[in-house]
C-alpha cells in the first residue's frame, strides 16, 4: 500500500512539471528540420498509422501545419504531407535549395557582390538571418548570401 502510494505521488509530481511555454504556444504554420539521418512519416499522427515516406536526410526542411499532441503534420519541399513525431524535429531552420540547375552563393546581399560559390539545385544547409531577400546560407564550412526565393524554407511558412 505504502509503495503504491508513494508511486502515486510520484506521478502526480511529474505530470505537475509543466512543458515549456514555448512548445505549448508555439503557432502554425512554422519551421523546422529534420532531426535525425531516417524519420518515418505516416499517413497518421500516431505509430499504429502505415509509413507513408522514409526520409534519410537529417536536416531537411519541413513546415510544420499542424499539432496532435506529441506528432506534427509536416509538409516537405515536395508539397508531401504527413505526420512525424514531433521528437524528431529540430526547431533549427534550415532550406534547401529549389529551382533548375545553380544559384549563386555571394559574399553580402546584393547581386552585385563577389561571388564565392554556386550551389546546385536540392543542396540543404542552414538558414541564417534574411534581409533585403537574401539570406545567409550555410552549407559545411562554406556560407555566403543566397537570393531568398532561391530557398526553401527561407519565406514565412
Amino acid at each position: 500500500m505504502r509503495a503504491s502510494l508513494l508511486s502515486g505521488s510520484l506521478l502526480l509530481m511529474i505530470c505537475a512539471i509543466p512543458a515549456p511555454a514555448g512548445a505549448q504556444e508555439r503557432e502554425v504554420p512554422y519551421w523546422a528540420s529534420l532531426r535525425e539521418d531516417e524519420v518515418y512519416m505516416r499517413v497518421g499522427p500516431s505509430v499504429d498509422f502505415p509509413i507513408e515516406w522514409i526520409y534519410r536526410r537529417s536536416g531537411l526542411p519541413v513546415k510544420v501545419v499542424r499539432l496532435n499532441e506529441g506528432w506534427r503534420l509536416v509538409e516537405d519541399p515536395e508539397g508531401t504531407r504527413g505526420w512525424v513525431a514531433a521528437r524528431l524535429l529540430d526547431p533549427e531552420r534550415a532550406a534547401m535549395v529549389r529551382g533548375q540547375g545553380t544559384t549563386a552563393m555571394r559574399a553580402n546581399p546584393d547581386p552585385a557582390a563577389a561571388l564565392r560559390w554556386r550551389v546546385e539545385a536540392g543542396v540543404v544547409g542552414q538558414l541564417g538571418r534574411c534581409e533585403s531577400r537574401w539570406c545567409r546560407f550555410t552549407v559545411g564550412q562554406r556560407s555566403g548570401w543566397v537570393a531568398q526565393d532561391r530557398l526553401w524554407g527561407a519565406g514565412a511558412p
